[in-house]
């Protein structure tokens, strides 16, 4: 795993879907309904869900992720032969009560500990998204949470990594994006923003537009990346702070 420092990050832009929220926790919400088909389900809806973000980029047929994530669902279901009244509906419900990662709330809170600025950049609906935060109890550790419904388009068109660029009054190499898709990080890393890819499974990387600046295998990881640094100055601002407090009491 990569052992790469950045310097001069101020904020880090995180993926929400399969990179701080665990999609495979909405199946698992109906397990009892679901039996052993569970996993199956998960993993063609997931799979499905993306496949029509991308499809309907291509045709320039914009529809928002509840309703893709909706289609999805209809054709796993369908393609699984599972029917059970109300699976659907139950399902999308879970979608807005889906489970972070054990270990997302601690890292958001060191890195806003340090003076990091925290975003979302999701494909989800601005509904969805503030619904995960507040389930998850962490909604306050982020300066934004950003849905490509502003641009309307999915990951990965460019337009949806500028707006990391557009809401923080600094240039694109003073942001740090991080997801779990090899895909995804590279459309970012090729927008000019500073790049870790979050490989939590160990899969090879996508070939496509730029490798990531770095890759970690769980997100603590992202303190000694991006933390470390951010300590020292806030260490050295308060120093500075409180030597400027002593010697202005010493001369009063």
């Amino acid at each position: 795993m990569s052992q790469q420092r950045f310097f001069g990050i101020e904020a880090c832009v995180f993926d929400a879907y399969g990179t701080l929220f665990d999609v495979g926790s909405v199946a698992r919400g109906a397990r009892h309904l679901l039996g052993q088909r569970e996993q199956a389900l998960s993993d063609l809806w997931r799979d499905k869900q993306l496949q029509y973000t991308w499809l309907r980029g291509l045709a320039g047929q914009h529809a928002d992720f509840w309703q893709v994530t909706s289609d999805a669902l209809d054709f796993s279901l369908a393609t699984l032969g599972i029917k059970s009244d109300g699976l659907h509906e139950r399902l999308m419900d879970f979608y807005l009560e889906i489970a972070a990662y054990p270990d997302v709330a601690e890292t958001l809170r060191h890195l806003r500990n340090v003076g990091m600025k925290l975003a979302i950049l999701s494909n989800g609906t601005p509904r969805m998204l503030r619904a995960a935060v507040d389930n998850a109890g962490f909604g306050e550790l982020f300066d934004a949470v950003l849905s490509v419904e502003s641009v309307g388009v999915f990951k990965p068109h460019p337009a949806v990594y500028d707006l990391a660029a557009r809401h923080f009054p600094f240039p694109p190499r003073k942001i740090c994006f991080l997801s779990s898709y090899s895909w995804d990080a590279s459309a970012a890393k090729a927008r000019g923003l500073h790049v870790l890819w979050l490989n939590r499974c160990g899969k090879a990387a996508d070939h496509l537009l730029a490798p990531p600046d770095g890759e970690i295998a769980s997100l603590p990881e992202i303190v000694a990346c991006l933390g470390h640094e951010r300590e020292k100055n806030v260490s050295k601002h308060h120093e500075s702070a409180t030597n400027t407090h002593e010697a202005t009491m010493d001369t009063g």
